[in-house]
């Protein structure tokens, strides 16, 4: 089904196709008709996001209608989308980051090079607030202990480079020191984390791995990679870093994206204040 297509059997189930004979109702229909349709929705309930898909829809129908005829004009042209609603992501707690560090680090400490590796894997997806796709795309090369910094190729091939804490250094060093050799073989590439067969890691994998340890965090919320990457952003802000530097760090293209995480931060803020202050 093309655009117009999927436009007019839109608008037919949401009311705006035809009216109460069945007949199209091109002729008549304006701004404030559509306007209206779009207020009454959301009256009853609908969604933003649903607001905002049947707002396209009608601007893609009125257009088809003018370009047809039916119309003498488009008053779709004029017609703002409604914005989409951002829900905040969850993220944990700075006291649950370090509870969640302090479990990996037991199994880690036994010398276990799977566990090794999973303590790398938390210690810099939480350090550096990278993708899991630009975790598992590191090299071992790419990793410069002395400087602590990781160089990263995000989105469109860009290339940023990522600072990382003494933690992260302990258990990088300690990984491709003890436990990586272990788990590498002869076809092994020189991916800076590689699973038991010796290959590069793999995304799925590493989804699990953060899942099963969130497990061993009491009252944690069930988060993957990009969970790890939320909480960065937000305890750098909470700790008073500034927007610019956490936009480069994280590689997003504008800084609207990055502003998400001042929401974040807001809310948690405000939560804070109705608990703890005696007029809140």
């Amino acid at each position: 089904m093309g655009a117009v297509g999927a436009g007019e059997a839109g608008l037919g189930r949401s009311g705006l196709g035809e009216s109460e004979s069945g007949r199209p109702v091109h002729a008549g229909l304006d701004l404030a008709g559509i306007r209206g349709w779009l207020a009454a929705q959301r009256a009853a309930g609908t969604g933003r996001t649903t607001l905002a898909r049947r707002s396209a829809a009608a601007r893609t129908f009125t257009a088809w209608a003018h370009r047809r005829g039916y119309l003498s004009s488009d008053p779709g042209a004029r017609l703002v989308a409604p914005r989409r609603q951002r829900t905040l992501p969850s993220v944990l707690r700075q006291d649950q980051a370090a509870e969640l560090m302090r479990a990996s680090q037991s199994g880690a400490a036994e010398r276990d090079p799977v566990s090794m590796r999973d303590l790398v894997i938390l210690e810099l997806l939480y350090a550096t607030g990278i993708r899991v796709s630009e975790l598992c795309g590191l090299d071992v090369d790419d990793v410069d202990m002395d400087l602590r910094v990781v160089r990263v190729i995000g989105k469109g091939d860009k290339e940023r480079t990522v600072p990382f804490g003494l933690p992260a250094q302990r258990a990088v060093r300690d990984w491709l020191t003890d436990g990586r050799p272990l788990l590498a073989a002869a076809h092994s590439p020189p991916a800076l984390l590689i699973g038991a067969r010796g290959g590069r890691l793999q995304p799925s994998s590493v989804r699990r791995i953060v899942h099963d340890a969130l497990t061993a965090v009491p009252g944690a919320p069930d988060l993957g990679p990009h969970g790890l990457r939320h909480t960065a952003a937000t305890h750098l802000l909470e700790g008073g870093a500034d927007l610019r530097s956490v936009q480069e760090l994280l590689g997003h293209a504008t800084l609207a994206t990055t502003q998400l995480y001042t929401h974040v931060t807001v809310e948690r803020l405000r939560a804070v204040h109705d608990q703890a202050h005696p007029r809140s």
